[in-house]
């Protein structure tokens, strides 16, 4: 058990900080722009609900690599593994390509659909137009990333996203403040940050490839059945962001100081569910390598432990958060009103954490074991009792209280039961060995 616990570690603590960049960016977004006003707030709420379920949506490059990569470093197959993370690679540079040519004209008219007011609008467009150019960056990153987590490395993703992460806080103050550029010079400095890590990445990758005899060259093969393994995540994704962009938008019904503490909780909400996330990244690497292997009673004694760990990990942060929550508004607004909501929204984020911890490590598991299609169809169940369940609560008590604890406490119950249901024998392990 200690061995397995230290394996576990091994990959996870690393996977923490590597994880927690791009909500960290987006927190120290929310934490410069706020103190500019509820209405820069609320354009960041907006821009930063559609960048993130882009981003959300494409998360599928790293986590389809990931377990491919770990795989095929099990059966001893190093070069394959690394052309298998390059095939994730040229997959996220054709994706990213087709996203600025058809994203960019649509800009105001997605924006349009949360029906801000005019100053909220101009901000979340500016903001938006300018990350937009980003993404080709953005989504390197996230493919690269989950070739090293495949190859069990989970120690450089954590030193380029720290490098990242105080890059973005030194540039973002240098526009917002130094040159007055408010919501659009927070968007820049993001963009010049992942453009130095994807860089960076891009160095690694091609000297492992080097090293290895790997092939830099498309596997168009293989960057095709990336893309259709990859199909499952995306709709599992969609799903998730589905449910998040509802959020916003009743929030935004509500009106603008409701609506800014929402984007406030929600940022940390994702910047905790990938702190719990990391666990996750073991669970993948771990046990894609050793379906690989083909070690059944070791994929499976990792299941266990990484249950055990989630739910620990969750309460420890829940308590955290809990005890925090009194001073949390103050480190993100100026605005009295809005800081009175973060902190009481605060206490039901951390009511949800150990729920939230088994549904992350879970969810880790099921893609180690590449058991897309089951993630897909429960997260699309879980997206259903959500909308059921604010119709017949949220539409009774519309309050922001109430509807955050439907997506922070409910939502995330509906996700925890599916799950849990799948792992409740070994028949996702024997699913899982078929596919080798």
């Amino acid at each position: 058990m200690r061995a397995l616990d230290r394996d576990i570690l091994r990959l996870a603590v690393p996977a923490l900080g590597a994880l927690a960049a791009e909500p960290l960016f987006l927190l120290a977004d929310t934490a410069m722009v706020g103190h500019l006003g509820p209405e820069a707030l609320g354009s960041l709420a907006i821009a930063s609900t559609i960048l993130q379920t882009v981003l959300g949506l494409m998360i599928f490059l790293a986590y389809a690599t990931t377990p491919r990569v770990a795989r095929r470093l099990g059966a001893g197959d190093t070069p394959g593994a690394i052309g298998a993370g390059f095939d994730g690679i040229w997959l996220a540079l054709i994706t990213s390509g087709v996203l600025l040519v058809i994203g960019l004209p649509l800009i105001d008219t997605a924006i349009g659909w949360f029906d801000p007011t005019p100053e909220v609008a101009a901000g979340a467009s500016a903001y938006l137009t300018i990350s937009w150019w980003g993404l080709p960056f953005m989504l390197t990153v996230v493919a690269a990333t989950g070739l090293l987590r495949g190859l069990q490395d989970t120690r450089t993703p954590l030193y380029v996203a720290a490098g990242g992460f105080l890059s973005n806080i030194g540039l973002n103050a240098l526009f917002i403040y130094g040159l007055d550029m408010g919501v659009a010079g927070s968007a820049l400095g993001t963009l010049i940050a992942h453009l130095g890590m994807c860089a960076i990445y891009l160095v690694i990758a091609v000297r492992a490839a080097r090293r290895t005899g790997a092939s830099l060259r498309p596997d168009w093969a293989g960057v095709i059945r990336a893309a259709r393994t990859s199909g499952w995540l995306l709709v599992r994704n969609g799903s998730l962001r589905a449910a998040m962009i509802l959020l916003i938008v009743l929030a935004t019904g509500l009106g603008t100081v409701q609506l800014a503490a929402i984007q406030v909780i929600q940022t940390m909400f994702n910047a905790l569910a990938l702190v719990l996330d990391s666990l996750a990244i073991a669970g993948q690497a771990l046990i894609g390598l050793e379906l690989g292997h083909r070690r059944r009673e070791r994929v499976a004694a990792i299941n266990r432990r990484l249950i055990q760990w989630g739910i620990g990990f969750g309460v420890v942060v829940g308590v955290l958060l809990a005890a925090a929550s009194p001073v949390l508004g103050a480190v993100f607004t100026g605005d009295p009103e809005v800081a009175a909501l973060i902190g009481t929204l605060a206490l039901i984020l951390a009511a949800g954490m150990p729920i939230a911890g088994y549904v992350f490590t879970l969810d880790g598991v099921l893609m180690g074991a590449e058991d897309a299609r089951y993630l897909a169809l429960a997260q699309f169940g879980a997206l259903l009792g959500y909308a059921v369940l604010l119709l017949l609560v949220f539409t009774q008590w519309s309050t922001v209280h109430v509807l955050w604890a439907c997506f922070g406490i409910g939502f995330v119950a509906f996700r925890a039961i599916s799950l849990g249901w799948r792992v409740r024998n070994d028949g996702w392990i024997r699913r899982a060995e078929s596919r080798s």
